[in-house]
């Protein structure tokens, strides 16, 4: 008992760094964002729709290519007409990454659970210099 009482730091220690191992595990089964390297391999492997929330004309300017242009308020109604398979992966890309998370929320909501946020959206996609592609909606 002793030794317990005189080392009870240790064992403080110990339960933190166990503790620690598992948050990671945690906040990844959560996980609503990918970064556009993991976008680029989510596409290419599991085929990934890829849905557009910016502006119209933001998306003529320069998109993903692949992706389809949904307005923010429509993605409820629109999305079957995306992604008619609920099991395949979503990835919704706004200006930054922020208002996509709404997208993806409506999108859980109607039984997409693979949907996911673009982090940083076109801004981090086009600093990571990938592809963009210009024209019409989609």
């Amino acid at each position: 008992m002793n030794f317990l009482l005189e080392n009870w730091y240790l064992f403080v220690v110990a339960l933190v760094s166990g503790a620690m191992l598992f948050v990671p595990a945690l906040s990844k089964s959560g996980s609503a964002s990918v970064t556009p390297a993991q976008a680029v391999q989510k596409m290419n492997s599991e085929k990934a729709a890829v849905v557009d929330i910016r502006s119209s004309e933001d998306y003529a300017a320069g998109h993903i290519k692949g992706a389809k242009h949904v307005s923010l308020d429509q993605v409820e109604q629109q999305l079957g007409n995306v992604a008619k398979n609920k099991a395949t992966p979503v990835l919704f890309v706004c200006a930054t990454g922020t208002r996509a998370g709404k997208a993806v929320a409506a999108a859980k909501k109607l039984g997409y659970e693979q949907a996911q946020v673009v982090s940083g959206g076109m801004k981090a996609w086009k600093e990571a210099g990938l592809p963009l592609t210009t024209g019409a909606k989609a």
